[in-house]
């Protein structure tokens, strides 16, 4: 019951926050609204398989009826109740800049930090809001204080703006990268923990560690790889890009000392939105990308000297939350969980088809990567679109070959049954 009153709350919050959306005022707004209130008692689970509620959900977003976007997972659509915040605050601050932008809106600024952390399970002061997770990384990257000769180990199948970030710091600096070249997919703890204390040594200051590998969906065991890291004395840095407001968990609970995200992912937040996390008692010694007046502050503000940025983005942040508290943060997982199931099942007997990821939580969620036999990534995904108008993403990375499939909320189990088809008319 404190579970049903706490969420019939947030969406009460909602309604009002969101007042002046003309789509929550439609009829189809309120029909989402009486479907979200009669779900407050249904289990993630069985939420999870309700077709109708979902097509509710993908009616409270703009997405093309005539190209399948199953590639969520380079960025996500924003539902129209977040469009027309940004569109609203981007109006607002029109009227008179320089008064709207930094004497109303930037007002708005230290709340949103609050919601953030509340959703991420932190503190405010550990928070800072910029513009995606390779900023947020590169903030931590070049900020951390190495000499020649410290070690920092990091995947090869690790994101390559991060790569490259820490190579031009080797470059620059002489620090020296040593690198885990994983085996994937696998449900083997023990082994995926090994692979990164294996490369530890007394001259490692840093490991690299991303959370969902955004090539294929494989999820590590980022605490259990912390825990090995800090009793020797190792920081531990995490690229959070795939797994923020995608299925529920906590940075402190992560336990690492530095975490990036986009929240144009799985949040739905205006493109060009994103999250910095650093360990309180980390703060003081990590400099920031852009100078700030006190570099060595413990304020994490000190993150967010960017000068004029675009406030209607940022404030449209809080809606993206809004509705992502209004489906829930299991119930969201539990969907594209089943969405990742429901099309990988329907093809698994199929005799040339591969997978590359693994099958189930917590090693994985909504992004799954096949393949098939005797085909080329990029040929199969060319053939998905200009046959099916299906938008997916070939990846030839490293040791992981294949086509990304990465549905989001707004996708139904009847557009992946296009995808099904596809895949076997290809199969055969």
């Amino acid at each position: 019951m404190n579970t049903r009153r706490s969420f019939l709350r947030k969406l009460t919050a909602l309604s009002g926050a969101l007042a002046f959306s003309p789509y929550l005022g439609s009829a189809r707004g309120q029909l989402l609204l009486e479907a979200i209130r009669d779900s407050a008692g249904r289990d993630a689970a069985s939420l999870a398989r309700d077709e109708d509620f979902w097509h509710l959900i993908k009616q409270a977003y703009s997405v093309s009826p005539a190209i399948l976007n199953l590639n969520n997972g380079g960025v996500s659509p924003q539902p129209r109740v977040v469009q027309e915040a940004l569109e609203h605050y981007n109006r607002l601050s029109n009227e008179a800049p320089s008064y709207y932008m930094w004497r109303v809106l930037d007002k708005g600024r230290e709340p949103l930090r609050a919601r953030l952390a509340a959703l991420g399970g932190c503190s405010p002061e550990e928070v800072a809001i910029n513009r995606n997770s390779s900023e947020a990384l590169e903030t931590i990257i070049f900020g951390l204080r190495l000499k020649a000769g410290d070690e920092v180990v990091l995947a090869r199948q690790d994101y390559p703006n991060m790569i490259n970030a820490w190579k031009q710091r080797a470059h620059r600096d002489g620090i020296v990268l040593r690198w885990v070249n994983l085996e994937l997919p696998t449900e083997d703890e023990q082994y995926l923990v090994q692979a990164y204390v294996d490369q530890f040594s007394e001259r490692t200051r840093v490991v690299h560690v991303t959370h969902m590998i955004n090539w294929c969906g494989q999820v590590l065991p980022v605490r259990a790889i912390a825990r090995e890291a800090h009793r020797r004395g190792i920081e531990v840095v995490v690229d959070g890009a795939h797994t923020f407001a995608h299925f529920p968990f906590s940075l402190h609970e992560l336990e690492c000392d530095y975490f990036g995200a986009s929240l144009h992912k799985w949040l739905c937040a205006p493109f060009g939105s994103g999250l910095l996390y650093v360990r309180r008692d980390k703060i003081k010694n990590l400099y920031p990308l852009l100078a700030a007046p006190e570099p060595e502050a413990d304020d994490i503000r000190k993150f967010e000297h960017l000068g004029t940025r675009s406030f209607p983005i940022e404030q449209a942040i809080g809606h993206a939350i809004d509705f992502h508290e209004m489906i829930g943060s299991a119930r969201k997982a539990a969907r594209l969980d089943y969405l990742k199931r429901y099309w990988m099942e329907a093809v698994q007997d199929l005799p040339r088809v591969r997978f590359g990821t693994p099958r189930a939580q917590p090693w994985s969620y909504a992004l799954g990567l096949f393949a098939i036999e005797g085909m080329d990534p990029t040929e199969v995904a060319n053939r998905l679109f200009d046959e099916y108008k299906i938008h997916t993403v070939a990846i030839n990375w490293e040791n992981i070959h294949g086509v990304r499939v990465t549905p989001n909320v707004y996708t139904l189990t009847s557009d992946l049954d296009r995808l099904i088809e596809a895949i076997r008319q290809m199969a055969r």
